[in-house]
């Protein structure tokens, strides 16, 4: 009897990159991934300087946009995962940031 022992490790980032359509995020293992930016609608509506200050968290498992309040796990973006923030909340992002006008 054959068994295989599959030992899964989690996707790390070592960069990032944000340009105004993707979202770039080279990995440990050299791979590179780019997804639309419009799968995370804080960074669409960003700055690119806001966008150009990410930290790495959990040692390259995910990646925090401090001034933007954004969180995204390397993983998810790996499984295709866009941003699941409810409209309600993004809504007063923006209107926090004075981008849109109180309903």
């Amino acid at each position: 009897m054959n068994s295989f022992a599959v030992v899964e490790r989690e996707a790390v980032a070592s960069g990032v990159e944000v340009t105004e359509d993707e979202l770039m995020v080279s990995l440990v293992d050299g791979r590179r991934i780019s997804v639309p930016l419009v799968w995370y609608p804080r960074l669409s509506h960003a700055t690119q300087s806001e966008r150009e200050k990410f930290e790495l968290i959990g040692r390259g498992t995910g990646i925090h946009w401090p001034l933007l309040d954004e969180d995204l796990s390397v993983s998810g973006i790996l499984k295709g995962n866009p941003s699941y923030e409810s409209e309600k909340s993004l809504r007063a992002w923006l209107e926090q940031r004075g981008s849109i006008q109180p309903a």
